[in-house]
């Protein structure tokens, strides 16, 4: 999961407006999990963060809401020339509905130990039957990330 420096600044960048959508979702009550979805020439495509209570919809997850925002705009539903940035490492749901999409690169923040998908649990893409696997890249503004969780939860105990 290494990257240049330049790809680096520009993962940073992207990952920050992923954070606001994640601290958007935090003042709504939802899960602080952000994502922003950017096309090969750097414009953002869609932005979401968590809408699970507000939609009453188990699979509103930020991931799933750009995915389908983006496809819905391009009137198509593979995207492989786009690059998800997503403030927590994604769950088997996420995954699923990036490989689906075909998604090119997969760029997370803090790890999910305990629902992620990609380097924890299933590790869906290493699977022999998963048939797209994007580049990933983790561990971008990862403890911004994390601490969003925590406080999160902190306050709901």
């Amino acid at each position: 999961m290494a990257q240049t420096d330049g790809a680096a600044d520009i993962d940073r960048t992207f990952m920050a407006l992923a954070l606001e959508e994640a601290e958007a979702a935090a003042a709504r009550g939802e899960v602080p999990v952000g994502a922003v979805l950017v096309d090969g020439s750097g414009a953002v495509l869609a932005r979401a963060g968590n809408r699970v209570e507000a939609d009453a919809d188990p699979t509103a997850h930020a991931e799933v809401l750009v995915i389908r925002a983006a496809g819905a705009a391009r009137g198509r539903p593979r995207l492989p020339d786009t690059t998800l940035y997503v403030t927590l490492e994604p769950c088997v749901l996420c995954v699923g509905a990036i490989a689906f999409a075909r998604v090119g690169r997969l760029v997370f923040g803090a790890d999910d130990p305990k629902g992620g998908a990609v380097v924890h649990g299933p590790q869906f893409f290493t699977q022999p039957t998963c048939h797209h696997r994007p580049a990933v890249v983790g561990g971008i503004a990862a403890e911004r990330s994390a601490e969003l969780l925590r406080a999160f939860f902190r306050a709901r105990r």
